[in-house]
């Protein structure tokens, strides 16, 4: 199911798990759990998606882990959690994959050197984390996903995928370029 799916799940899980006097509108933080859950799932977020998403990133604590733990706990607030396994998943997906799986956090914790004083480069292996949360059946995240361009040992890194194109192209002429030098001066 992709995201666009998501809602009617955690509309109808929600209806069916509220009573009918609480049935009109989710409000506070689980009405904001339920819409970060939505706007996380999807690739494009819409400016809607800016209270419930400043609430759930604005979570945060001395250790990360806690960090984590805080923003899983605050997803399981919607009620739809509860009432579907897969969407327990998706909320153990976003809490530790979302804020993480763009390509400037990708790009920092891929970071790898090969010795003391040797050539760092970028790991090309996208995180378990990020390929649980961008692969899960509930989200729409496989086209908006960062990319990695080039190998690791020429300098590859991690593009948002709307930059992936140009920054393909740019790395392509680097190495071109490179390449060129090599052979003029016989290394």
């Amino acid at each position: 199911m992709k995201a666009k799916n998501v809602l009617p799940a955690i509309a109808l899980c929600a209806a069916t798990a509220i009573p009918a006097t609480a049935q009109e509108a989710l409000t506070g933080d689980t009405r904001l759990a339920c819409e970060a859950l939505l706007c996380l799932a999807t690739g494009t977020r819409p400016s809607e998606c800016t209270p419930s998403l400043t609430r759930y990133f604005s979570i945060s604590f001395k250790k990360w882990s806690d960090t984590l733990r805080g923003r899983t706990d605050f997803l399981n607030l919607c009620p739809a959690v509860a009432m579907d396994s897969k969407m327990s998943t998706l909320v153990n997906d976003i809490g530790n994959g979302a804020g993480r799986c763009d390509a400037a956090s990708m790009n920092a914790a891929g970071m790898s050197w090969t010795g003391d004083s040797g050539p760092s480069y970028i790991s090309n292996a996208m995180p378990s984390y990020c390929t649980s949360y961008t692969a899960n059946a509930y989200t729409d995240l496989k086209t908006a996903a960062a990319r990695y361009v080039g190998v690791p040992e020429r300098g590859g890194y991690w593009v948002d995928a709307a930059n992936y194109e140009k920054a393909l192209a740019d790395y392509n002429t680097r190495i071109a370029a490179e390449d060129a030098a090599r052979q003029s001066t016989g290394f």
